[in-house]
């Protein structure tokens, strides 16, 4: 057997020991089973990647469905978008295993959570690796469900379990979409495999309904990459542990959308008004997540609001048909947004699980390197040079300026509001006076290695990040753009820039004007934000995020409440319950009547046996006669 099934096989098995036998492992034990599985995939996947010789690969598990003519079997395909994913995921994944045995040390539920950890790496390899758009939904639907176990893992608290459904709930609704997608596939090609679908449409076999198979595809990708209207459930799943919102935010489930549209990339293509609906929806996104960010107080809501509106970033590029840069972007992310949540998780176990900014400041004395850390990653999101951010975030911006302006300037606007709430939040954290409790103060202190070594690893990777695709410009060879080339359309690259120009210009005035104010209102004059009761007016709106999930509320679940209330009070009791209980009725009533016939009198048997050979005959002979 080829090392390769090692790669899924491996974290699988993390998976089952620690999920059968973590009661009775100790938890060093069951941290080192958990992160060996990843480690040793990422060794493995970095060896594919360095031996790779161009050509995709298909791997042939099983025959899986076959249905007449249909034939679907379980197989993987590596080629250059899934060596790199495979990358990511095992990479990133691997240093927040390591971060998590810091993190969940005292946690009773240690081993149980290295289980669901490996679970979700595992279903996502699955998801990546896959050759055909079923597989595919298999690791899509496993995420999900690793989702709701790690988000809802403290299940002590019926928000933890409200905010793991919800998860699940909107996913699934996204999910429907994207069934429906695949479905319309077999219809048109009997076959979910990429490379047959995609080699029948450049032979010109290009079905009528190409828009609503994309269309569907990315109804699929809006929920699990939290798009609008399906985004409410990303800032909730901060309910769960903190390595658990890095994974989803950076390395895992968020990214599957973004990934799945740059696999179905020649589907899309065709379908322009699609990839127009993509960009405005990925816009719209973007805008909604940064504002919202502004004015939000617990650290990690800031920062899943900020995935919210990268993620925003990424579709845009997207609709653009920006693939490289959408995925440079994926790759970027990935680093210093696991590194801020990370480093937001290193704050909140020194401050006794206070998450609140404005409890917080002047940690930057007590706690260095989570300081040094988060600033590096604050940068990066920020989009200031030369950090990785930059590179790829302006790299969109330039294939924007170029498809449509006005998209453009709105997108200027979001990367200016990203760079005031990330520095608002860095400065409010680590600099000022300590606003804590004393108890809080007496607590605090650096995280263990455990926590600050993949905070260095990754503050590193958000710092020379954006080599992996440095421009011509920057005297780079653009490795990522001639990597995926095979398989991205020629279509939609950049320009060269100069960095005088306002394509280039505005971009980085957005990233520094804002941080330059943030810095002077927080730093400087020591502003602090006001408590929830005293806010009022626009940002009492944006600080309950324009209250979206109210509106989802009235429109939605109490209408689907009081229709549910109705089905249960009057269907099922006025309804459904009489008949089935009448029927029980007259079956009763029937068998007990017909009881009495069973008298145990031979006699009486006789007589009815004479009386019934008697009528058959009457029967039998009436019917002759006629």
């Amino acid at each position: 057997m080829s090392l390769f099934y090692l790669i899924p096989l491996l974290p699988f098995l993390g998976f089952a020991i620690n999920g059968l036998a973590f009661p009775k492992l100790s938890k060093t034990v069951a941290g080192i089973i958990g992160t060996i599985p990843p480690l040793v995939a990422f060794a493995l996947s970095l060896q594919l990647f360095l031996n790779f010789d161009g050509q995709a690969q298909i791997y042939t598990l099983a025959e899986w469905i076959k249905v007449g003519t249909l034939s679907i079997p379980f197989e993987f395909q590596v080629d250059q978008l899934s060596l790199l994913m495979l990358l990511i995921i095992t990479g990133v994944g691997t240093l927040i295993h390591v971060y998590s045995m810091g993190y969940m040390a005292h946690d009773a539920g240690f081993g149980k959570f290295f289980a669901f950890l490996n679970l979700f790496i595992f279903f996502m390899l699955i998801l990546v690796l896959g050759a055909n758009f079923t597989v595919l939904f298999i690791g899509w639907e496993g995420v999900g469900l690793c989702s709701y176990l790690l988000i809802g893992f403290w299940n002590q608290k019926n928000s933890y379990g409200d905010a793991a459904r919800k998860a699940f709930i909107m996913n699934r609704i996204g999910d429907l979409g994207f069934l429906v997608g695949i479905f319309l596939l077999i219809q048109n090609f009997n076959t979910t495999n990429y490379q047959v679908i995609f080699q029948e449409i450049a032979s010109g076999n290009v079905p009528e309904n190409v828009g609503l198979i994309a269309f569907c595809l990315f109804i699929g990708a809006m929920g699990k990459s939290a798009q609008i209207p399906l985004f409410t459930w990303l800032p909730d799943a901060m309910a769960g542990p903190t390595p658990v919102s890095a994974l989803i935010h950076a390395a895992t489930m968020v990214t599957a959308g973004i990934y799945m549209v740059i696999r179905a990339n020649v589907i899309f293509e065709l379908s322009p008004e699609v990839l127009h609906f993509v960009g405005w929806i990925g816009l719209a996104t973007a805008l909604l997540g940064a504002a919202i960010g502004l004015f939000q107080n617990d650290i990690k809501k800031v920062l899943a609001y900020s995935t919210v509106s990268q993620l925003g970033y990424m579709f845009m590029g997207l609709g653009a048909s920006a693939y490289t840069a959408s995925f440079f972007h994926v790759m970027t992310h990935a680093f210093f947004k696991a590194l801020l949540f990370l480093g937001a998780g290193s704050v909140i176990h020194a401050m006794s699980d206070e998450q609140d900014i404005r409890k917080m400041g002047g940690l930057k004395s007590k706690m260095p390197i989570t300081y040094i850390t988060f600033l590096l990653g604050t940068i990066a999101i920020a989009g200031i040079p030369p950090f990785a951010g930059f590179f790829s975030k302006d790299e969109i911006l330039a294939h924007l300026y170029h498809h449509d302006f006005a998209m453009w300037c709105l997108a200027i606007v979001g990367s200016a509001l990203t760079s005031f709430y990330m520095f608002r939040v860095f400065i409010l954290t680590f600099f000022g006076d300590f606003r804590g409790t004393e108890a809080q103060a007496h607590h605090l202190h650096e995280s263990p290695l455990s926590m600050t070594f993949p905070l260095m690893v990754l503050a590193l990777l958000s710092v020379i990040g954006g080599l992996i695709n440095l421009p011509h410009f920057a005297g780079g060879n653009e490795f990522l753009a001639h990597w995926l080339a095979p398989i991205l359309p020629a279509t939609g690259e950049a320009s060269e820039v100069s960095f005088l120009s306002l394509e280039m210009g505005a971009p980085l005035l957005a990233a520094f004007l804002p941080a330059f104010f943030a810095i002077y209102l927080f730093g400087v004059q020591k502003s602090v934000p006001a408590s929830d009761e005293s806010i009022s007016g626009i940002q009492k709106v944006i600080y309950n995020k324009f209250y979206i999930d109210e509106l989802y509320d009235m429109i939605i679940v109490k209408p689907m409440t009081i229709l549910g209330n109705f089905c249960f009070q009057v269907v099922e009791f006025l309804v459904i319950d009489l008949i089935v209980e009448g029927v029980g009725r007259i079956v009763t009533y029937a068998s007990t009547e017909f009881r009495r016939i069973q008298t145990g009198n031979v006699g009486y048997y006789i007589f009815i046996m004479v009386i019934s050979i008697a009528v058959i005959l009457a029967v039998s002979l009436r019917t002759w006669i006629l």
